[in-house]
């Protein structure tokens, strides 16, 4: 604890640039193409990375000099046996993040997916569904897996009820905690988690592979919230690829943060420290806000993190399934 105190009295703000050293060069990285895999396809919050009004020096230059490896939080599967691709959440940026799902299973001539899972009715989370649209692709039948309240905001609401009417998606309604059997090599089981649900309830997803199993909680207002503990849950997989909205409250600066709740990476870490250092390493922060330093690798409080023995998710990281 002391640690942590001490290093929140040299925190320094900024909404953090590219840094100049490309530790992440955002190519495909090398992976088992006949394994199923899991790609990381976005690890920023929903308004992305320069935000939209975003006053500070950094965003500045990003609206100038963009960096093509910041996209809004989702995570592609493959399973190369089965020649199938899934999306998990449906994001502003979901044009390049199916040609880049596309180029992992080239063999799947399809330029959309075999299913979609969303988590919740927040921007960054379902609004890609809108290049399905008749104004872009003019899909036919995608399917579409959401919970009862997400499913019934899509199909009472447009434009997505215009998606619905159209058969450009197909809905499938999911339950809380009960298994669907995508293909012989992939599982899925979604679960409710506490957030701020003004249209439709919020989940996230354990994906299971015929190896090794993912954890998926991109948004949850705070660990002690959910019915169940995650230090336990982290055990129970392989990866956790988890809420990072925040690095330090002290980061928000012009809003109240008490109306945007969730467990910032301090937080986090410190629930997280009596975990053996193999678990640890199971757990990759994601959904990090246009103000969170770990956007930047090179950042003290990226370096920080990885010294304490986690990771945090970048563009197109690949983990086998």
């Amino acid at each position: 604890m002391k640690n942590v105190i001490l290093f929140l009295l040299v925190f320094t703000f900024a909404c953090n640039p590219a840094p100049d050293k490309k530790t992440n060069t955002g190519e495909l990285e090398q992976f088992n193409k006949t394994q199923t895999s899991l790609i990381v396809l976005g690890n920023v919050q929903d308004a992305g990375s320069p935000h939209i009004a975003c006053k500070k020096e950094c965003c500045r230059r990003l609206f100038q000099n963009p960096d093509k490896n910041r996209k809004v939080v989702s995570l592609g599967v493959v399973d190369p046996k089965n020649n199938r691709k899934y999306l998990f959440d449906a994001t502003p940026d979901m044009p390049e993040q199916l040609k880049v799902l596309k180029d992992y299973l080239p063999d799947n001539t399809s330029e959309t997916v075999d299913g979609i899972f969303l988590t919740h009715a927040h921007i960054g989370h379902y609004t890609g569904l809108m290049y399905f649209g008749t104004e872009a692709m003019g899909a036919t039948n995608i399917a579409v897996h959401a919970m009862p309240e997400m499913d019934s905001y899509l199909r009472n609401n447009g434009p997505w009820s215009q998606l619905v009417g159209n058969k450009n998606i197909n809905l499938k309604t999911l339950e809380n905690k009960k298994e669907i059997a995508l293909t012989s090599n992939l599982k899925v089981i979604p679960f409710l988690v506490p957030h701020r649900d003004e249209y439709s309830e919020t989940v996230g997803y354990k994906i299971i592979g015929p190896e090794k199993t993912a954890l998926f909680i991109p948004d949850i207002d705070k660990w002690y919230k959910w019915e169940s503990s995650i230090v336990d849950e982290i055990k129970k997989v392989d990866y956790a690829f988890l809420d990072a909205g925040f690095f330090s409250e002290a980061e928000i600066d012009n809003r109240d943060i008490s109306e945007i709740p969730h467990p910032t990476v301090l937080e986090s870490m410190e629930l997280f420290d009596s975990l053996m250092v193999q678990e640890k390493n199971k757990v990759w922060f994601i959904h990090m806000n246009h103000t969170n330093p770990m956007l930047n690798p090179e950042s003290k409080e990226s370096k920080l993190v990885i010294s304490k023995g986690y990771h945090i998710a970048r563009f197109k990281n690949s983990f086998e399934l």
